[in-house]
């Protein structure tokens, strides 16, 4: 067996036998006595082969390179000075797989690599505890959302991620070579999300990567995302407003109980007590206040975001009430006020991680608003049709994986959330 044990687990059993297998993370070679610090996804613990007290065998196979892949069978014992007050005495190491060739990074940290280094061995950049610790942060995430959603009545759902047309009216898109048709990649599960509501499956939520053919290169894009999306029948925008704020709020009282990864990452997570909302037009209001020159209907720079964040000095809030022309064709305007939609942002700690609104479910304000921005509405008659079989009132938003991630960690650049990301110039590994 190669393990018995992870590292995590093999601690909290002083005085007995495991086997637990990792990498060698650290080596100190005295002669007659070989420490190894053993790292697997779970932790760091510390091999100790003293002649006299191990055989000749295990000593000599303790006598390893950095980063080779053991296998180690023994004894837990005490050890105040050990990582985690324990450290394993050996009866057996198996190796079972040498580093062959001088490694493009160090693993351990010691010696630090610039971003792009790291993204080209992303499969060593991987092993360092602290970038381990950020997709653990984001798995609880995820996680968290399905938990959260599903007790709240949600489904999950898998729509297509080869369209017709682009998801959202724009022309930044993939197109792919569908046999004899084009086709592109989604650039959102919107419009299948709210055909799912119309189908009857009134509460609906998915995980699933979009793709944006969008020409930036900034520390807060990327091309190909996680999105974490809930649609909602008979709901208009406060409906899912309220939602999106439990879910959020739910999703950073799970983050911020990573605390081995937070303190690891230095990163702090608080959780607020409510999320509140401020409009569009208030939050204008402010910028200009503070020396900005924004026209209704502007949209918010990111620098502007982040000021937002220092007026309010609230980490996590919502601004609604947007312009109708800057917003997604399918928002629902206001009955009252139609240049203003019933759309919404949320923002955490100066970034938007979230966007939504209440949808057009009426076919004849859908072809409207289409025309308005020079879509043809007969390009998107699947989709206007399915409104025309009784079609109830519907809201929904989307959360960024990668962006919510980048925040709850403190990163700086959000190609550090996303495994292996994509942007205008990276394809590989």
């Amino acid at each position: 067996m190669m393990r018995t044990d992870y590292v995590d687990s093999a601690k909290k059993k002083v005085g007995e036998e495991v086997t637990v297998s990792g990498w060698v993370h650290e080596i100190r070679d005295i002669g007659k006595l070989i420490f190894i610090q053993l790292r697997d996804k779970t932790g760091i613990m510390q091999i100790i082969a003293k002649k006299g007290v191990v055989s000749d065998e295990v000593l000599e196979n303790m006598k390893r390179n950095k980063e080779d892949v053991i296998s180690i069978t023994g004894k837990v014992v005490e050890n105040k000075v050990a990582p985690g007050g324990v450290e394993l005495v050996p009866s057996e190491v198996k190796v079972l797989s040498l580093v062959e060739k001088k490694l493009p990074i160090d693993p351990t940290g010691v010696v630090e690599s610039d971003l792009d280094t790291r993204l080209n061995f992303r499969y060593l950049d991987l092993r360092k505890p602290t970038v381990s610790a950020i997709f653990k942060v984001k798995a609880a995430i995820i996680g968290e959302f399905r938990r959260k959603t599903v007790e709240m009545g949600f489904q999950e759902v898998h729509p297509t991620h080869i369209v017709a047309a682009a998801t959202e009216g724009g022309t930044e898109v993939f197109p792919v070579q569908y046999f004899e048709q084009k086709a592109f990649l989604a650039q959102s599960p919107q419009l299948y999300k709210q055909l799912a509501v119309v189908g009857g499956i009134d509460k609906v939520m998915i995980t699933s990567p979009v793709w944006r053919a969008e020409k930036h290169h900034t520390t807060t894009h990327l091309n190909e995302v996680i999105q974490m999306d809930i649609e909602m029948g008979f709901a208009d925008d406060n409906d899912a407003m309220d939602v999106l704020s439990e879910v959020t709020l739910s999703i950073l009282k799970k983050a911020a109980e990573m605390k081995e990864e937070l303190e690891l990452l230095k990163a702090e997570v608080k959780v607020p007590d409510k999320v509140p909302r401020y409009t569009y037009t208030e939050i204008v209001d402010k910028l200009n206040s503070e020396g900005e020159s924004l026209e209704w209907g502007d949209d918010f720079s990111k620098e502007q975001e982040k000021k937002i964040y220092g007026i309010l000095e609230e980490e996590l809030f919502i601004i609604n009430d947007w312009p109708t022309m800057s917003r997604a064709f399918y928002s629902m305007p206001r009955e009252d006020k139609p240049e203003v939609c019933k759309a919404f942002d949320l923002l955490y700690k100066g970034l938007e991680i979230s966007s939504g609104a209440q949808r057009i479910h009426i076919p004849e304000l859908l072809e409207e608003q289409l025309r308005k921005r020079d879509l043809d509405p007969a390009k998107f008659q699947f989709y206007v049709d399915a409104f025309r079989v009784g079609a109830p009132p519907h809201a929904g938003w989307s959360i960024g994986l990668e962006r919510i991630t980048m925040k709850a960690t403190d990163m700086p650049n959000i190609r550090e959330c996303m495994m292996f990301p994509r942007d205008r110039t990276r394809v590989h590994p």
